[in-house]
Parts: structure tokens; C-alpha cells; sequence
């Protein structure tokens, strides 16, 4: 990889990049911004993918599987996290002495050229925020650059260009990437305990985020009601403003009415109130959209402006996302992949008017399922029935000696079942009328939810 001090610069010095991995959803947002700036940009994938159909509309050559000659006479290689360090590719830039930097070194990078760049961090709710901020300012004309974890509706998209200075971006806080930004406004959701292989103790993982807060050089907006995240904004020298249910905070929720398709609240802030509605559910939620109001409102927007924008979202891609409606059974699919993440969507799919909620859940990460056995049986137990597939490792190597079936010993109602195809015989096998089944995950079960709804749609077609 390119020496450190060199990485905020290197976009000054090269005009030509490849792009290993360039559909993924985190790498696609980067390779339109470079675009949009002229440079000339190669990529590959092994998966065909919306978002590299949409880099390949751009006019982008794009190589499907990764091969020593794709890099061609690229001056710099990007590769996604995802990316093994035997790549091929890679291999041949070292051999080459060509520079190469993961993701997160060219988002830190491309950070610096926007002047109003919005980092929204935290453990839980950070896609929802983005999405959330981008959509209110996109709708106030404020025309801002984006870069999301999920597919926001409202631009069909997980990231976008604009012509402005502003910018908003997710900030992850694995392995630190999130202090290779340059906020100027930093966002702090929640601190809560994951990725506890790298940061080893709350503690740490709280110092790690104030590390970031401290990166921003105009405000901080901090859910205050979250002790952790408070501790991380102590001392912090740009301006703070906190949000939350409890009284003391700079932006407060009251008045709160949840039902059937949403959730309403009073924002009270600065001796003013602003009724706002929502079309998605969970007191999560009520947090998330505190976080965009208060950064909304920061920025100029009239608050009754940013009520009448956020009652127009209605969730982004894999967030609560409603697949199908079919013979009536409801099908979700959530990206919730933590105890809590899952806590909060499994209680707000109870408090909605169905007879039975089925999980479909794949473990995500060998070490998170190990460390947090018992949060995710729990979590887990709020569902009538779960179906569990295998733990997905990711990067990592069972040397935990995990598997899904320590979380179904747990559990009254749970089945273990090992591939998606039969993950969705099953389902659409013993779903009922009245069922909500939910598939929840980090990694690719989502593809199973869409074997799920193609096999539901097609029980209905006339034979």
C-alpha cells in the first residue's frame, strides 16, 4: 500500500485508477465521484451487480474476474475491503510498484475536497441517517455528494454526486477506518459492543470515537441519552449539540404516538416544536431521525421543511425493506446483524398487526457470533419461530468453534437449515396467512429473501 503520508495527496498526482471490486456497494458511490472529477477509471468484479451496471453506464470499462493484466497502465489501484491480499491484481501492482490503497484511504481522501462533509457515525443506524440527511438536503436544493450502505429510494441509488461543497457519508468505526476522514460535521449514533476482536474494551472502542469527533472542526450532534457516546464527546472542542428522548438534550422527542404504519413525535429544541411524522417504525428510529433534524436544521433547513421531507422517506435498501405482500404473508428483509439491531427490528415487527413473526437470520462473522452468543439467543427469542442458516465468516477463520446451532439450543422454535433454496422451500412451505417473516443479516441473505418472494409470487400464478 502507498506510504500513509502520501494517501491525502495522491488523487493530485495520478489521472489513471483501477478499481478492484468496483461494483460493490461501498466502491460504486467512490467510482462515480471519480468520474464526475476526470479521471480515467478501469474496474473489475466477479459479480454482476446494479450498482456495476451503473458504473458500467458511466462509460467505465469494467473486467468481469480479476486478472494480472485488468490493471493495465493504472498510476493507482483501489481495492475494497473485501478484496484478499493474493489477489491477482494486487500481486501485479506491487510487482509493478504501482500504488494501492483499500476503500476507506480514498474516501478519507476524497473527503478533504468537500468543504461541508457530514460523517455520520455509530454502532447501530448509521445507513438510516445518511440516507435520511441526503434526502432532506436533496430535497431543500442543497444538491449535496453522497456515499451510503444501502440503496436510498428517492435517487434509486447508494450514493450519488452533486455540485456542491457538501458531502455525507457513513463513518465505520472497523479497524478504526473512520479516522481517515475529514468531517467537518461528525455524527454519533450510539457506541455499543461490537467488533470487540479489535477494540477489545468499551473503553477503547469509546476512545477510538471520540478520536473521530475530535476530526470534525465545526459541530458534533451526540445522542445523548447514550452514556458511551457521551463519554466520547467529552472534551470535544467544536460545538456540541446533543439529541434524544430524555430531558437536557439540545433537540428532544415528545409527544410520541407510534402505530400501525409509522411513528410521530414532537422535536423541541431552542424554545421551538416541530411535529414530524414517519413511515417507518421502532424507537430507533425516533433516534435516527433526531440525528438528521438536528444536523437538518444546523444547516439552514426550516424545520417544518425537514418534517415535510422526512415524512416523505419511507426507509432504505435492506432497512425494514418490504419485498412482497403476498397471499397474506409479509416479507421483510433488514440488514440487522447485532443483538440490538435485531432487538429493535424484531419488537417494532411485534407491535405490528400480524399473527406470527418468523426470523430468518445468518450469523454474521465467526468472532461476533462467539462473543455475543447470549445477546443474540435473546434478541433472537422476540420471534415466534427462527430459521438459521451457517455463520457467514467473512475475512475471518472459526477459530471459535461457533456455529448457528449454539444459538438454536437456545431457542423453543428454532430450525438450522444450510442452503437458501432450502431456507425458502421451507418458508413458503409452512408460512400462513398472517405470517411477517423477516430475513436478517450482514452478509448474503438478502439473497435468500429473493428466493423467498420469486417462489411466493409464483405460487399465486394461475397454473
Amino acid at each position: 500500500m502507498a506510504a500513509v503520508a502520501d494517501i491525502n495527496n495522491i488523487l493530485n498526482n495520478v489521472k489513471r485508477i483501477h478499481m478492484i471490486g468496483i461494483g460493490g456497494s461501498g466502491m460504486c458511490p467512490l467510482a462515480e465521484i471519480l468520474h464526475s472529477m476526470g479521471y480515467e477509471l478501469t474496474g473489475s468484479d466477479n459479480n454482476d451487480s446494479a450498482p456495476l451496471q451503473r458504473v458500467k453506464n458511466l462509460g467505465i470499462q469494467v473486467y468481469m474476474g480479476h486478472s494480472a493484466g485488468n490493471i493495465g497502465n493504472a498510476e493507482l489501484v483501489v481495492y475494497s475491503a473485501a478484496i484478499s491480499q493474493d489477489n491477482p491484481e494486487l500481486i501485479e501492482a506491487r510487482n509493478k510498484g504501482i500504488p494501492a490503497i483499500e476503500r476507506s484511504y480514498l474516501l478519507g481522501a476524497l473527503t478533504k475536497r468537500y468543504k461541508n462533509c457530514i460523517g455520520v457515525c455509530g454502532t447501530h443506524g448509521k445507513t438510516t441517517v445518511t440516507s435520511m440527511i441526503t434526502q432532506v438536503l436533496i430535497m431543500e436544493n442543497y444538491d449535496p455528494t453522497a456515499v451510503i450502505g444501502g440503496k436510498l429510494p428517492l435517487i434509486d441509488a447508494n450514493g450519488r454526486v452533486g455540485k456542491s461543497d457538501y458531502m455525507v457519508c457513513e463513518a465505520c468505526e472497523f479497524v478504526d477506518t473512520f479516522l481517515k476522514l475529514s468531517p467537518s460535521i461528525a455524527v454519533l449514533l450510539n457506541i455499543d459492543n461490537d467488533h470487540l476482536d479489535y477494540f477489545k474494551t468499551m473503553d477503547n472502542m469509546a476512545a477510538s470515537f471520540h478520536k473521530f469527533l475530535s476530526l470534525a472542526d465545526d459541530a458534533v450532534f451526540v445522542n445523548g441519552d447514550n452514556e458511551l457516546s457521551l463519554k466520547a464527546a467529552k472534551d470535544i472542542k467544536a460545538k456540541k449539540f446533543k439529541f434524544g428522548l430524555q430531558n437536557g438534550n439540545d433537540y428532544v422527542a415528545q409527544d410520541i404516538d407510534v402505530h400501525d404504519t409509522g411513528t410521530e413525535f414532537t422535536v423541541v429544541f431552542n424554545g421551538q416544536s416541530q411535529r414530524v411524522k414517519l413511515h417507518i417504525s421502532g424507537e430507533h428510529n425516533i433516534y435516527n431521525a433526531l440525528a438528521a433534524f438536528s444536523v437538518c436544521h444546523y444547516l439552514g433547513v426550516e424545520p417544518e421543511n425537514i418534517a415535510k421531507d422526512l415524512e416523505t422517506y419511507h426507509g432504505a435498501g435492506r432497512r425494514f425493506e418490504i419485498l412482497a405482500n403476498t397471499n397474506g404473508v409479509c416479507l421483510v428483509d433488514d440488514y440487522a446483524h447485532h443483538p440490538t439491531e435485531i432487538k429493535a427490528t424484531l419488537s417494532a415487527a411485534k407491535r405490528l398487526p400480524f399473527n406470527r413473526l418468523v426470523a430468518v437470520f445468518q450469523p454474521f462473522t465467526f468472532s461476533r457470533t462467539a462473543m455475543l452468543l447470549n445477546d443474540f439467543i435473546e434478541a433472537l427469542s422476540i420471534a415466534d419461530e427462527v430459521v438459521l442458516t451457517p455463520i457467514m465468516g467473512s475475512r475471518e477463520k472459526n477459530t471459535y468453534n461457533i456455529s448457528s446451532y449454539d444459538i438454536a439450543k437456545g431457542l423453543k422454535n428454532c430450525t438450522v437449515i444450510d442452503t437458501f433454496d432450502e431456507v425458502a422451500d421451507y418458508i413458503c412451505e409452512s408460512a400462513r396467512p398472517g405470517d411477517i417473516v423477516i430475513t436478517m443479516g450482514g452478509g448474503d441473505i438478502y439473497k435468500a429473501a429473493y428466493k423467498i418472494r420469486d417462489r411466493l409470487t409464483k405460487q399465486l400464478q394461475p397454473k
